[in-house]
């Protein structure tokens, strides 16, 4: 018995080793094992944060944005007129056709009016009856004069009513003389002569018809006269636009007959006031054409230069949110906070716009990819 006492105490004493062996083991891999749960969650948590992306922003600066206008024109001729015939008559002869080049004074038609002559005639015969009445009142009157230096010889009155007389009959002659210049006058207008030098653009007559004044002879004018090389260049500018124009800009246009050249022209005059159905300002802009390349009807693709005159807020395109109640900028607060600033737009171009708002100032950081989304008051995760 006192021999298998070691033998259990022994073999005890080993279970209790193995025991402890055991349990040391389970506790190291238990640690190893919690490490690495450890350097999972670790490496997970930092792929959510790098997933989400900071926000971009902008810094608002001030700038000058300029901008081109694309607008339709037509040049006009710098002068055209319609030629009336100024008394009613017949066309007598044409002196020129359509395409013909006139200068200045230059005879394009004759008419003939017989019952004009017949009246120059009676009024000159009542100019030298008149002349021979005044002529004979005055010899009176001179007769009367000399004879009352003899003392008692004619009275006073007799000397009055004499000059009285021979005013009258000067007057009278003077009259007769103006109605015969009246005449002389009209007989005149049976020649039609060119304004001013251009070219005849159309003729709707032919000898013997009868012509007049519009409405009472002739329906359409004999002659439509055009100046040609010089011509005006006619857009209607929108008002959101008319501040930005000014005298002697030059701008480009081209036309649909000759679409690859560009031609130059240069802002001469601006009406000052909006058309009233248009709401646009009428701009001219002068234009030469003396080999003819440019004709009067043409119609026009202008390009006007808008240079900014002072300097604004210029940001992003994708920075201004046009929302269903209000067009807006998101602003970077303090604490990263989103804020809502309402801005009015102005002109856009290359990816840029013009903003104006009282409530901005420069320097302001605001985000560059806005949206409604972005609430106000929501927390950003802002980068620059």
């Amino acid at each position: 018995m006192k021999n298998k006492r070691p033998s259990i105490v022994l073999i005890a004493s080993a279970l209790l080793v193995l025991g402890v062996s055991t349990g040391c083991s389970s506790s190291d891999g238990e640690a190893k094992n919690g490490g690495a749960d450890s350097d999972s969650k670790a490496s997970v948590g930092t792929r959510k944060s790098d997933s989400a992306a900071a926000t971009p922003t902008v810094v608002l600066e001030k700038g000058r944005l300029s901008t081109t206008l694309h607008v339709p024109g037509e040049l006009i001729a710098f002068q055209q007129v319609d030629l009336y015939a100024k008394v009613n008559s017949f066309v007598k002869r044409l002196y020129v056709d359509v395409g013909s080049e006139v200068k200045e004074g230059d005879l394009l038609a004759t008419m003939e009016a017989p019952e004009l002559q017949s009246q120059l005639a009676t009024a000159l015969a009542r100019v030298k009856s008149q002349d021979a009445i005044y002529i004979a009142s005055k010899s009176n009157y001179d007769r009367i004069i000399e004879t009352s230096k003899t003392p008692g010889t004619i009275s006073q009155n007799d000397i009055d009513q004499a000059d009285a007389r021979q005013k009258s009959d000067l007057a009278q002659l003077e009259a007769n003389k103006a109605a015969y210049n009246e005449i002389a006058e009209t007989l005149k207008y049976l020649e039609v002569r060119a304004p001013f030098s251009g070219v005849i653009s159309s003729r709707n007559v032919n000898p013997g018809a009868y012509v007049g004044p519009s409405g009472k002879g002739s329906e359409v004018p004999m002659f439509t006269l055009q100046e040609q090389k010089h011509m005006r260049l006619v857009v209607s500018v929108p008002e959101d636009y008319t501040g930005y124009l000014s005298d002697n800009d030059k701008v480009q246009f081209t036309v649909r007959a000759l679409p690859e050249r560009k031609f130059t022209a240069q802002v001469r005059r601006l009406a000052g006031a909006l058309d009233s159905r248009l709401r646009a300002e009428r701009t001219e802009m002068d234009v030469y054409s003396n080999d003819k390349t440019l004709l009067p009807g043409m119609v026009a693709e202008v390009d006007l230069p808008l240079p900014a005159r002072d300097s604004t807020f210029i940001v992003p395109a994708s920075a201004v949110v046009n929302g269903t109640e209000e067009v807006f900028v998101v602003r970077v607060g303090p604490d990263q906070k989103a804020e809502w600033v309402r801005v009015r737009q102005g002109r856009s171009e290359g990816g840029r716009i013009e903003v104006y708002s009282d409530s901005l100032k420069a320097g302001d950081v605001l985000v560059k990819s806005a949206s409604e989304e972005v609430r106000d008051g929501s927390t950003l995760n802002v980068s620059r």
